[in-house]
Protein backbone atom coordinates (compact mmCIF):
# COMPACT_ATOMS: atom_id res chain seq x y z
CA UNK A 1 0.00 0.00 0.00
CA UNK A 2 1.70 3.20 -1.12
CA UNK A 3 0.93 6.08 1.39
CA UNK A 4 0.96 9.71 -0.51
CA UNK A 5 0.60 12.60 0.52
CA UNK A 6 0.22 15.76 -2.14
CA UNK A 7 1.11 19.56 -1.30
CA UNK A 8 0.45 21.60 -3.38
CA UNK A 9 0.08 25.67 -3.46
CA UNK A 10 -0.33 28.47 -5.74
CA UNK A 11 2.39 29.93 -8.66
CA UNK A 12 1.60 33.34 -6.46
CA UNK A 13 2.72 31.76 -2.97
CA UNK A 14 6.19 30.42 -4.25
CA UNK A 15 8.97 31.54 -2.40
CA UNK A 16 6.99 32.74 1.01
CA UNK A 17 8.31 31.42 4.55
CA UNK A 18 6.66 28.41 5.72
CA UNK A 19 4.21 29.02 8.75
CA UNK A 20 4.15 25.83 10.96
CA UNK A 21 1.67 25.74 13.61
CA UNK A 22 0.52 23.31 16.30
CA UNK A 23 -1.90 20.60 15.48
CA UNK A 24 -3.68 17.42 16.36
CA UNK A 25 -2.10 14.05 15.83
CA UNK A 26 -3.40 12.37 13.08
CA UNK A 27 -2.87 8.32 11.84
CA UNK A 28 -2.01 8.51 8.35
CA UNK A 29 -2.04 4.74 8.18
CA UNK A 30 -1.93 1.57 10.42
CA UNK A 31 -0.07 -1.93 10.37
CA UNK A 32 -1.40 -4.41 12.44
CA UNK A 33 0.97 -7.68 12.83
CA UNK A 34 -0.04 -10.75 11.36
CA UNK A 35 0.78 -14.63 11.33
CA UNK A 36 0.66 -15.14 7.73
CA UNK A 37 4.25 -14.84 7.11
CA UNK A 38 5.88 -17.15 9.84
CA UNK A 39 6.39 -19.91 7.83
CA UNK A 40 9.30 -18.15 6.03
CA UNK A 41 11.21 -17.20 8.74
CA UNK A 42 13.00 -19.46 11.27
CA UNK A 43 13.52 -18.33 14.86
CA UNK A 44 17.41 -17.96 15.58
CA UNK A 45 18.35 -19.35 19.18
CA UNK A 46 20.64 -17.64 20.53
CA UNK A 47 20.23 -13.94 18.88
CA UNK A 48 23.41 -12.30 19.99
CA UNK A 49 23.40 -8.58 18.35
CA UNK A 50 25.72 -5.71 19.13
CA UNK A 51 24.78 -2.00 19.12
CA UNK A 52 27.77 0.89 18.71
CA UNK A 53 26.46 4.21 18.81
CA UNK A 54 29.64 5.58 16.84
CA UNK A 55 29.98 6.23 13.34
CA UNK A 56 30.91 3.50 11.10
CA UNK A 57 34.35 3.96 9.24
CA UNK A 58 35.38 1.51 6.16
CA UNK A 59 39.16 2.14 4.83
CA UNK A 60 39.41 0.59 1.27
CA UNK A 61 43.24 0.14 -0.58
CA UNK A 62 43.28 0.59 -4.34
CA UNK A 63 46.48 -0.34 -6.15
CA UNK A 64 46.54 0.29 -10.04
CA UNK A 65 48.85 -1.04 -12.44
CA UNK A 66 52.01 0.72 -13.18
CA UNK A 67 51.55 2.54 -16.63
CA UNK A 68 54.96 2.30 -18.39
CA UNK A 69 55.89 4.91 -20.65
CA UNK A 70 58.20 4.79 -23.13
CA UNK A 71 60.10 7.59 -25.43
CA UNK A 72 60.09 7.64 -29.12
CA UNK A 73 61.29 9.26 -31.37
CA UNK A 74 61.54 9.32 -35.27
CA UNK A 75 63.92 10.75 -37.47
CA UNK A 76 63.05 13.20 -40.94
CA UNK A 77 65.71 13.65 -42.99
CA UNK A 78 64.08 15.26 -46.11
CA UNK A 79 61.19 14.48 -48.03
CA UNK A 80 58.25 16.46 -50.29
CA UNK A 81 60.50 15.95 -53.31
CA UNK A 82 59.24 14.81 -56.36
CA UNK A 83 60.62 10.46 -57.64
CA UNK A 84 62.24 12.37 -60.44
CA UNK A 85 64.30 14.99 -58.46
CA UNK A 86 67.29 13.33 -55.89
CA UNK A 87 67.77 15.98 -53.00
CA UNK A 88 71.13 14.13 -52.82
CA UNK A 89 72.45 15.89 -56.26
CA UNK A 90 72.87 19.62 -55.90
CA UNK A 91 72.00 20.08 -59.54
CA UNK A 92 68.62 18.45 -59.61
CA UNK A 93 67.53 20.86 -56.67
CA UNK A 94 68.51 23.80 -58.53
CA UNK A 95 66.91 22.60 -61.69
CA UNK A 96 63.95 22.45 -60.13
CA UNK A 97 63.40 25.20 -57.63
CA UNK A 98 64.00 27.37 -61.03
CA UNK A 99 61.22 26.03 -61.80
CA UNK A 100 58.66 26.39 -59.16
CA UNK A 101 59.51 29.80 -58.61
CA UNK A 102 58.92 30.36 -62.59
CA UNK A 103 55.89 29.21 -61.70
CA UNK A 104 52.66 31.67 -61.63
CA UNK A 105 51.04 29.79 -58.92
CA UNK A 106 53.94 30.34 -56.42
CA UNK A 107 54.22 33.85 -57.38
CA UNK A 108 50.58 34.51 -56.46
CA UNK A 109 51.20 32.48 -52.94
CA UNK A 110 54.76 34.28 -52.18
CA UNK A 111 52.56 37.72 -52.68
CA UNK A 112 50.08 36.86 -50.66
CA UNK A 113 51.98 35.44 -48.13
CA UNK A 114 54.36 38.15 -48.13
CA UNK A 115 52.80 40.82 -46.29
CA UNK A 116 51.45 38.94 -43.03
CA UNK A 117 55.06 37.64 -43.13
CA UNK A 118 56.79 41.02 -42.52
CA UNK A 119 54.16 42.05 -40.12
CA UNK A 120 55.13 39.69 -37.60
CA UNK A 121 58.76 40.47 -38.53
CA UNK A 122 58.20 43.89 -37.58
CA UNK A 123 56.16 43.16 -34.63
CA UNK A 124 59.27 40.88 -33.00
CA UNK A 125 61.01 43.63 -33.89
CA UNK A 126 59.48 45.96 -31.98
CA UNK A 127 58.95 44.20 -28.95
CA UNK A 128 61.00 41.78 -27.29
CA UNK A 129 58.52 38.88 -25.85
CA UNK A 130 61.32 37.60 -24.29
CA UNK A 131 62.41 40.46 -22.00
CA UNK A 132 63.02 40.35 -18.52
CA UNK A 133 61.44 43.29 -16.69
CA UNK A 134 62.81 42.50 -13.19
CA UNK A 135 66.18 41.16 -13.78
CA UNK A 136 68.26 42.84 -11.69
CA UNK A 137 65.52 42.51 -8.84
CA UNK A 138 66.23 40.41 -5.83
CA UNK A 139 63.99 38.75 -4.12
CA UNK A 140 63.73 37.96 0.17
CA UNK A 141 62.52 34.93 0.39
CA UNK A 142 64.61 34.95 4.39
CA UNK A 143 60.56 35.55 5.63
CA UNK A 144 59.41 32.19 4.09
CA UNK A 145 59.45 28.97 6.09
CA UNK A 146 61.59 25.75 5.29
CA UNK A 147 59.20 23.17 3.27
CA UNK A 148 60.50 20.31 1.09
CA UNK A 149 57.95 18.19 -1.23
CA UNK A 150 58.37 15.07 -3.30
CA UNK A 151 58.65 15.07 -6.72
CA UNK A 152 59.38 11.47 -8.00
CA UNK A 153 60.50 8.03 -6.73
CA UNK A 154 63.26 6.26 -8.70
CA UNK A 155 62.97 2.47 -7.68
CA UNK A 156 65.26 -0.25 -8.06
CA UNK A 157 64.19 -2.40 -10.97
CA UNK A 158 66.03 -5.37 -9.90
CA UNK A 159 64.41 -8.15 -8.56
CA UNK A 160 66.52 -8.49 -4.96
CA UNK A 161 66.30 -4.43 -3.50
CA UNK A 162 69.69 -3.61 -2.74
CA UNK A 163 70.97 -0.46 -0.87
CA UNK A 164 71.25 2.94 -2.55
CA UNK A 165 75.20 3.58 -1.39
CA UNK A 166 76.08 6.78 -3.67
CA UNK A 167 73.98 9.35 -5.80
CA UNK A 168 75.77 11.89 -7.86
CA UNK A 169 74.24 14.41 -10.08
CA UNK A 170 75.31 14.97 -13.92
CA UNK A 171 78.07 18.19 -13.73
CA UNK A 172 75.38 20.13 -16.07
CA UNK A 173 72.25 20.76 -13.63
CA UNK A 174 70.35 21.21 -16.71
CA UNK A 175 70.54 18.08 -17.92
CA UNK A 176 68.83 16.52 -14.52
CA UNK A 177 70.55 13.07 -14.90
CA UNK A 178 71.38 11.41 -11.92
CA UNK A 179 74.15 8.56 -11.39
CA UNK A 180 73.18 5.56 -8.45
CA UNK A 181 75.07 2.64 -7.37
CA UNK A 182 73.88 0.08 -5.44
CA UNK A 183 75.04 -2.84 -3.71
CA UNK A 184 75.24 -4.86 -0.47
CA UNK A 185 77.92 -3.46 1.90
CA UNK A 186 77.12 -5.81 4.97
CA UNK A 187 78.44 -9.08 4.49
CA UNK A 188 76.41 -10.92 7.10
CA UNK A 189 73.16 -10.22 4.54
CA UNK A 190 72.20 -13.50 2.52
CA UNK A 191 72.38 -11.00 -0.40
CA UNK A 192 75.46 -9.91 -0.73
CA UNK A 193 77.00 -13.87 -0.81
CA UNK A 194 74.03 -14.60 -3.59
CA UNK A 195 75.20 -15.37 -7.07
CA UNK A 196 70.84 -14.27 -8.48
CA UNK A 197 71.73 -10.84 -6.41
CA UNK A 198 72.39 -7.96 -9.70
CA UNK A 199 75.06 -5.56 -9.85
CA UNK A 200 74.04 -3.34 -12.57
CA UNK A 201 74.35 0.87 -11.44
CA UNK A 202 71.90 2.94 -13.32
CA UNK A 203 71.50 6.63 -14.59
CA UNK A 204 68.44 7.85 -14.29
CA UNK A 205 66.51 10.70 -16.30
CA UNK A 206 64.91 12.80 -13.51
CA UNK A 207 61.99 13.54 -15.50
CA UNK A 208 61.16 9.99 -16.29
CA UNK A 209 60.88 7.95 -13.17
CA UNK A 210 59.50 4.36 -15.07
CA UNK A 211 62.90 3.01 -16.44
CA UNK A 212 66.69 4.45 -16.10
CA UNK A 213 67.86 5.49 -19.37
CA UNK A 214 71.28 3.90 -19.54
CA UNK A 215 72.21 0.13 -17.27
CA UNK A 216 76.03 0.00 -16.11
CA UNK A 217 77.16 -3.24 -15.59
CA UNK A 218 80.24 -3.49 -13.90
CA UNK A 219 82.47 -6.49 -12.87
CA UNK A 220 81.28 -6.22 -9.43
CA UNK A 221 78.48 -4.40 -7.85
CA UNK A 222 79.45 -0.77 -7.53
CA UNK A 223 80.04 0.66 -4.00
CA UNK A 224 80.67 4.65 -5.66
CA UNK A 225 79.88 6.11 -8.87
CA UNK A 226 80.91 9.35 -9.89
CA UNK A 227 80.69 11.92 -13.27
CA UNK A 228 84.08 13.22 -15.01
CA UNK A 229 83.39 17.13 -14.35
CA UNK A 230 85.82 17.79 -17.38
CA UNK A 231 84.78 14.68 -19.54
CA UNK A 232 80.96 14.67 -19.04
CA UNK A 233 80.45 11.02 -21.03
CA UNK A 234 82.65 9.47 -18.37
CA UNK A 235 82.57 8.07 -15.39
CA UNK A 236 84.48 6.23 -12.45
CA UNK A 237 83.29 3.79 -10.14
CA UNK A 238 85.03 1.76 -7.09
CA UNK A 239 83.54 -2.13 -6.69
CA UNK A 240 82.80 -4.38 -3.63
CA UNK A 241 85.62 -5.99 -4.62
CA UNK A 242 88.10 -3.30 -4.39
CA UNK A 243 88.52 -3.09 -8.35
CA UNK A 244 87.99 0.68 -10.21
CA UNK A 245 86.29 0.63 -13.15
CA UNK A 246 86.21 3.18 -16.07
CA UNK A 247 83.02 3.92 -17.88
CA UNK A 248 82.75 5.59 -20.95
CA UNK A 249 78.69 6.89 -22.90
CA UNK A 250 80.00 7.07 -26.09
CA UNK A 251 81.20 3.48 -25.95
CA UNK A 252 78.53 1.25 -24.74
CA UNK A 253 80.02 -1.88 -25.30
CA UNK A 254 77.38 -3.56 -25.40
CA UNK A 255 73.01 -3.61 -25.91
CA UNK A 256 71.59 -0.38 -26.46
CA UNK A 257 71.00 1.48 -23.27
CA UNK A 258 73.60 -0.68 -21.28
CA UNK A 259 77.63 0.41 -20.40
CA UNK A 260 79.72 -2.19 -19.92
CA UNK A 261 83.19 -0.70 -18.72
CA UNK A 262 85.92 0.28 -20.64
CA UNK A 263 88.89 -0.11 -18.29
CA UNK A 264 89.00 -2.05 -15.07
CA UNK A 265 91.93 -2.32 -12.40
CA UNK A 266 93.72 -5.71 -11.90
CA UNK A 267 92.39 -7.38 -8.42
CA UNK A 268 95.45 -8.12 -7.17
CA UNK A 269 96.90 -4.43 -7.75
CA UNK A 270 93.15 -2.95 -6.40
CA UNK A 271 91.94 -2.65 -2.82
CA UNK A 272 91.45 -5.17 -1.22
CA UNK A 273 88.18 -4.16 0.50
CA UNK A 274 85.14 -2.53 -0.90
CA UNK A 275 85.56 1.05 -2.42
CA UNK A 276 84.22 3.71 0.17
CA UNK A 277 84.60 6.39 -2.41
CA UNK A 278 86.84 7.81 -5.60
CA UNK A 279 87.37 11.36 -6.93
CA UNK A 280 88.70 12.89 -9.75
CA UNK A 281 91.71 14.82 -9.52
CA UNK A 282 92.65 17.68 -11.20
CA UNK A 283 95.32 16.80 -14.22
CA UNK A 284 96.37 17.84 -17.26
CA UNK A 285 94.58 14.59 -18.97
CA UNK A 286 91.93 14.72 -16.84
CA UNK A 287 91.97 11.15 -16.74
CA UNK A 288 93.49 10.87 -12.91
CA UNK A 289 91.57 9.78 -9.90
CA UNK A 290 92.04 8.39 -6.62
CA UNK A 291 90.16 5.88 -4.26
CA UNK A 292 90.15 5.05 -0.65
CA UNK A 293 89.19 2.03 0.89
CA UNK A 294 88.50 0.26 4.86
CA UNK A 295 91.74 -1.57 4.02
CA UNK A 296 93.97 1.76 4.94
CA UNK A 297 94.90 2.30 1.58
CA UNK A 298 94.89 5.47 -0.96
CA UNK A 299 95.29 4.98 -4.22
CA UNK A 300 96.00 7.33 -7.75
CA UNK A 301 95.07 5.73 -10.49
CA UNK A 302 95.25 6.81 -14.36
CA UNK A 303 91.85 5.87 -16.61
CA UNK A 304 93.43 5.33 -19.41
CA UNK A 305 95.81 2.59 -18.21
CA UNK A 306 94.03 1.03 -14.87
CA UNK A 307 96.30 -1.98 -14.76
CA UNK A 308 97.88 -0.49 -11.86
CA UNK A 309 97.70 2.52 -9.90
CA UNK A 310 100.22 5.29 -10.09
CA UNK A 311 100.80 6.03 -6.11
CA UNK A 312 99.92 4.39 -3.00
CA UNK A 313 99.46 6.01 0.40
CA UNK A 314 98.69 3.64 3.55
CA UNK A 315 97.17 6.06 5.70
CA UNK A 316 99.20 5.52 9.12
CA UNK A 317 99.35 7.99 11.84
CA UNK A 318 102.95 7.97 11.89
CA UNK A 319 105.10 6.62 9.10
CA UNK A 320 108.71 6.26 11.09
CA UNK A 321 106.61 3.44 13.17
CA UNK A 322 104.66 2.68 15.82
CA UNK A 323 101.51 4.17 14.58
CA UNK A 324 98.03 2.61 13.16
CA UNK A 325 96.77 2.16 10.23
CA UNK A 326 93.13 3.58 10.03
CA UNK A 327 90.69 2.49 7.35
CA UNK A 328 89.45 4.98 5.12
CA UNK A 329 85.62 5.48 4.87
CA UNK A 330 84.97 8.56 2.95
CA UNK A 331 87.22 10.50 0.70
CA UNK A 332 87.12 14.77 0.03
CA UNK A 333 88.89 16.51 -3.02
CA UNK A 334 87.97 19.78 -4.26
CA UNK A 335 90.45 21.80 -6.36
CA UNK A 336 89.36 25.28 -4.75
CA UNK A 337 91.48 23.96 -1.79
CA UNK A 338 93.75 22.93 -3.26
CA UNK A 339 95.24 20.22 -5.93
CA UNK A 340 97.37 18.35 -3.35
CA UNK A 341 94.86 18.45 -0.66
CA UNK A 342 92.71 15.30 0.65
CA UNK A 343 90.72 14.56 3.65
CA UNK A 344 90.32 11.24 4.71
CA UNK A 345 87.30 9.82 7.26
CA UNK A 346 88.21 6.91 8.81
CA UNK A 347 86.07 4.13 10.52
CA UNK A 348 88.06 4.54 14.02
CA UNK A 349 86.39 7.83 13.62
CA UNK A 350 89.66 10.17 13.20
CA UNK A 351 89.84 12.73 10.16
CA UNK A 352 92.77 12.75 8.40
CA UNK A 353 94.36 15.61 6.23
CA UNK A 354 97.07 14.78 3.66
CA UNK A 355 98.83 17.22 1.53
CA UNK A 356 101.16 15.32 -1.23
CA UNK A 357 103.45 19.20 -0.96
CA UNK A 358 104.16 18.23 2.41
CA UNK A 359 105.12 14.10 1.94
CA UNK A 360 108.29 14.47 3.86
CA UNK A 361 106.56 15.38 6.90
CA UNK A 362 104.96 11.81 8.19
CA UNK A 363 104.18 11.21 4.13
CA UNK A 364 102.28 14.44 3.94
CA UNK A 365 99.34 13.45 6.72
CA UNK A 366 97.88 15.45 9.36
CA UNK A 367 96.02 14.06 12.36
CA UNK A 368 92.92 15.69 13.83
CA UNK A 369 91.60 15.53 17.36
CA UNK A 370 92.02 11.64 18.18
CA UNK A 371 90.12 12.82 21.66
CA UNK A 372 86.96 13.86 22.71
CA UNK A 373 86.79 15.85 19.20
CA UNK A 374 86.51 12.65 17.45
CA UNK A 375 83.45 10.58 16.18
CA UNK A 376 82.71 7.03 18.29
CA UNK A 377 81.96 5.28 15.02
CA UNK A 378 82.94 5.21 11.52
CA UNK A 379 82.63 8.45 9.40
CA UNK A 380 80.64 7.81 6.18
CA UNK A 381 80.38 11.58 4.88
CA UNK A 382 83.48 14.16 4.71
CA UNK A 383 83.04 17.21 2.64
CA UNK A 384 84.25 20.86 2.30
CA UNK A 385 82.12 23.75 2.39
CA UNK A 386 81.52 24.96 -1.11
CA UNK A 387 82.05 28.99 -0.09
CA UNK A 388 84.44 28.33 2.47
CA UNK A 389 86.80 25.50 1.60
CA UNK A 390 88.83 26.43 4.58
CA UNK A 391 86.27 24.70 6.72
CA UNK A 392 84.61 21.25 6.05
CA UNK A 393 81.99 19.18 7.73
CA UNK A 394 82.03 15.59 8.90
CA UNK A 395 79.35 13.67 9.66
CA UNK A 396 79.51 9.96 12.02
CA UNK A 397 77.95 8.69 15.37
CA UNK A 398 74.56 10.99 16.33
CA UNK A 399 76.12 13.83 15.34
CA UNK A 400 77.59 16.50 12.88
CA UNK A 401 81.03 18.44 13.21
CA UNK A 402 82.44 21.65 11.70
CA UNK A 403 86.16 21.42 11.39
CA UNK A 404 89.28 24.43 10.44
CA UNK A 405 92.14 23.49 8.61
CA UNK A 406 94.10 25.70 10.91
CA UNK A 407 92.45 23.76 13.88
CA UNK A 408 92.75 20.04 15.06
CA UNK A 409 89.91 20.14 17.23
CA UNK A 410 86.12 20.93 15.97
CA UNK A 411 85.07 24.44 16.09
CA UNK A 412 81.06 23.56 15.81
CA UNK A 413 79.25 20.52 17.36
CA UNK A 414 75.46 19.57 16.63
CA UNK A 415 73.79 18.08 19.05
CA UNK A 416 73.02 14.70 19.10
CA UNK A 417 70.13 13.34 16.74
CA UNK A 418 67.06 10.88 17.68
CA UNK A 419 68.72 8.80 15.46
CA UNK A 420 71.84 7.38 14.17
CA UNK A 421 73.77 9.81 10.64
CA UNK A 422 74.04 7.59 7.99
CA UNK A 423 74.88 10.33 5.56
CA UNK A 424 74.99 14.01 4.90
CA UNK A 425 76.07 17.20 2.37
CA UNK A 426 76.22 21.05 2.49
CA UNK A 427 73.80 22.99 0.14
CA UNK A 428 75.82 24.17 -2.90
CA UNK A 429 73.89 27.71 -3.06
CA UNK A 430 73.62 28.33 0.62
CA UNK A 431 76.78 28.83 2.80
CA UNK A 432 75.24 27.98 6.17
CA UNK A 433 72.82 25.15 5.17
CA UNK A 434 73.64 21.40 5.23
CA UNK A 435 71.58 18.29 5.09
CA UNK A 436 71.74 14.76 7.06
CA UNK A 437 69.83 11.76 6.71
CA UNK A 438 69.41 9.17 9.48
CA UNK A 439 68.49 5.53 10.15
CA UNK A 440 64.85 6.26 10.46
CA UNK A 441 64.57 7.79 7.52
CA UNK A 442 64.47 11.42 8.26
CA UNK A 443 66.46 13.74 6.54
CA UNK A 444 67.23 17.23 8.94
CA UNK A 445 67.93 20.53 7.68
CA UNK A 446 70.19 22.46 9.50
CA UNK A 447 70.63 26.42 9.35
CA UNK A 448 73.46 27.04 11.46
CA UNK A 449 73.67 30.59 9.48
CA UNK A 450 70.36 31.27 11.70
CA UNK A 451 70.35 28.62 14.61
CA UNK A 452 73.40 26.34 15.71
CA UNK A 453 71.32 25.05 18.33
CA UNK A 454 68.38 23.13 16.34
CA UNK A 455 66.83 21.34 13.47
CA UNK A 456 65.90 23.89 10.71
CA UNK A 457 63.33 21.59 8.98
CA UNK A 458 62.75 17.75 9.18
CA UNK A 459 61.25 15.73 6.72
CA UNK A 460 60.08 12.17 6.73
CA UNK A 461 61.23 10.64 3.23
CA UNK A 462 61.27 6.98 4.00
CA UNK A 463 60.42 4.17 6.27
CA UNK A 464 63.36 2.04 5.27
CA UNK A 465 67.28 3.62 6.59
CA UNK A 466 68.67 6.26 4.39
CA UNK A 467 71.72 5.60 3.05
CA UNK A 468 72.72 8.71 0.27
CA UNK A 469 72.51 11.96 -0.10
CA UNK A 470 73.17 14.36 -2.97
CA UNK A 471 72.30 18.42 -4.08
CA UNK A 472 72.16 19.50 -7.16
CA UNK A 473 73.64 22.63 -8.67
CA UNK A 474 76.94 24.62 -7.79
CA UNK A 475 77.86 27.88 -6.65
CA UNK A 476 76.31 29.45 -8.99
CA UNK A 477 72.85 28.26 -8.83
CA UNK A 478 70.74 25.02 -8.08
CA UNK A 479 70.16 23.77 -5.02
CA UNK A 480 66.32 23.29 -5.15
CA UNK A 481 66.38 19.25 -6.11
CA UNK A 482 67.85 16.79 -3.52
CA UNK A 483 67.84 12.98 -4.11
CA UNK A 484 67.70 11.18 -1.09
CA UNK A 485 68.67 7.01 -1.47
CA UNK A 486 67.45 4.21 1.27
CA UNK A 487 68.22 0.69 2.20
CA UNK A 488 65.68 -0.17 -0.16
CA UNK A 489 67.26 0.68 -3.18
CA UNK A 490 64.39 3.65 -4.01
CA UNK A 491 65.76 6.82 -4.87
CA UNK A 492 63.66 9.82 -3.69
CA UNK A 493 63.74 13.08 -5.53
CA UNK A 494 62.82 16.34 -3.45
CA UNK A 495 62.41 19.91 -3.63
CA UNK A 496 63.32 22.22 -1.04
CA UNK A 497 61.99 25.73 -0.69
CA UNK A 498 63.34 29.17 -2.15
CA UNK A 499 64.31 29.91 1.22
CA UNK A 500 66.48 27.08 1.48
CA UNK A 501 68.42 27.48 -2.23
CA UNK A 502 68.46 30.89 -2.55
CA UNK A 503 71.26 32.75 -0.64
CA UNK A 504 70.22 35.83 1.78
CA UNK A 505 71.99 38.99 1.02
CA UNK A 506 75.35 39.21 2.55
CA UNK A 507 74.85 35.35 4.06
CA UNK A 508 78.69 34.18 2.62
CA UNK A 509 80.08 37.68 4.81
CA UNK A 510 77.82 35.92 7.91
CA UNK A 511 78.54 32.61 7.95
CA UNK A 512 82.36 33.40 7.28
CA UNK A 513 82.09 36.15 10.11
CA UNK A 514 80.83 32.92 12.43
CA UNK A 515 83.16 30.53 11.21
CA UNK A 516 86.07 33.11 12.34
CA UNK A 517 84.75 33.94 15.72
CA UNK A 518 84.19 29.91 16.87
CA UNK A 519 87.80 29.54 15.45
CA UNK A 520 89.10 32.07 17.56
CA UNK A 521 87.08 30.79 20.41
CA UNK A 522 88.56 27.01 19.71
CA UNK A 523 92.42 28.89 19.59
CA UNK A 524 91.38 30.93 22.82
CA UNK A 525 90.80 27.78 24.82
CA UNK A 526 93.31 25.58 23.55
CA UNK A 527 95.93 28.64 24.60
CA UNK A 528 93.93 28.54 27.81
CA UNK A 529 94.06 24.52 28.16
CA UNK A 530 97.64 25.00 27.22
CA UNK A 531 98.31 28.06 29.94
CA UNK A 532 96.55 25.44 32.54
CA UNK A 533 98.66 22.69 31.85
CA UNK A 534 101.33 24.50 31.57
CA UNK A 535 100.66 25.76 35.28
CA UNK A 536 99.38 22.37 36.74
CA UNK A 537 103.23 21.40 35.46
CA UNK A 538 104.90 23.93 37.24
CA UNK A 539 103.04 23.54 40.39
CA UNK A 540 103.51 19.44 40.00
CA UNK A 541 107.24 20.34 39.44
CA UNK A 542 106.81 23.11 42.65
CA UNK A 543 105.87 20.51 45.11
CA UNK A 544 108.43 17.65 44.17
CA UNK A 545 111.04 20.50 44.89
CA UNK A 546 109.51 21.19 47.99
CA UNK A 547 108.63 17.58 48.99
CA UNK A 548 112.82 17.24 48.01
CA UNK A 549 113.78 20.05 50.00
CA UNK A 550 111.92 19.24 52.32
CA UNK A 551 113.25 15.69 52.72
CA UNK A 552 116.93 17.12 52.34
CA UNK A 553 116.02 19.09 55.60
CA UNK A 554 114.78 16.01 57.48
CA UNK A 555 117.62 14.32 56.67
CA UNK A 556 120.33 17.23 57.91
CA UNK A 557 118.12 17.60 61.49
CA UNK A 558 118.44 13.65 61.67
CA UNK A 559 121.85 14.08 60.95
CA UNK A 560 122.45 17.02 63.57
CA UNK A 561 120.79 15.59 66.32
CA UNK A 562 122.53 12.27 66.23
CA UNK A 563 125.96 14.61 66.23
CA UNK A 564 124.66 16.50 68.80
CA UNK A 565 123.77 12.84 70.95
CA UNK A 566 127.09 11.66 69.68
CA UNK A 567 128.85 15.19 71.10
CA UNK A 568 127.19 14.75 74.42
CA UNK A 569 127.90 11.18 74.91
CA UNK A 570 131.60 11.83 73.92
CA UNK A 571 131.08 14.38 77.07
CA UNK A 572 129.89 12.08 79.61
CA UNK A 573 132.51 9.12 78.47
CA UNK A 574 135.40 11.97 78.97
CA UNK A 575 133.72 13.20 82.27
CA UNK A 576 133.64 9.99 83.48
CA UNK A 577 137.19 8.76 82.68
CA UNK A 578 138.08 12.26 84.13
CA UNK A 579 136.21 11.37 87.36
CA UNK A 580 137.75 8.01 87.96
CA UNK A 581 141.18 9.27 87.48
CA UNK A 582 140.74 11.69 90.38
CA UNK A 583 140.06 9.26 92.69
Amino acid sequence: MEVAYVYAKKRSEFGKHCVFTDGDTQILESILPTDLYDDKYEQRNPVVTGVDTTRHWSETEVNTERVVIRNASMRHTEGGWPKDVDFTEQSDVKRFRKKVEKDEDYQYSMKSLFPMVQKCMKQNNTVNIYEEYFEKQETDHSSEPPLAKGLAVFRDPSSITRPATSVNWHPEASSGKIAVSYSVLNFQDNRANDQHTPSSAYIWDITNSNKPIVDIIPPSPLSCLRYNPKSLDTLVGGSCNGMISYYDLRKPNGPAGTCRPVECSAIEKSHHDPVSDVYWISSKTGHQCVSVSTDGQMLWWDTRKLAEPIDCLILETNSKGGGIILGGSSLEYSTEAGPTKFLVGTEQGIVMSVNLRNKKTNNGITIFDTGAGKHQGSIPTIQRNPSHNKYFMTIGDWRARIWSDDLKNPVITTSYHDSYLTSGCWSPTRAGVFYVTRADGVMDIWDIGHNQNEIAYSHKVSDASLSSISVEGNTQGGGKLVAVGDANGTVSLLEVCDSLAHPKQNEKSIVNAMFERETKREKNLEVREREIKRARAQEEERLKREEKEAEIDAKNREHDELAKLEEEFFTVVKETDEEGGNE
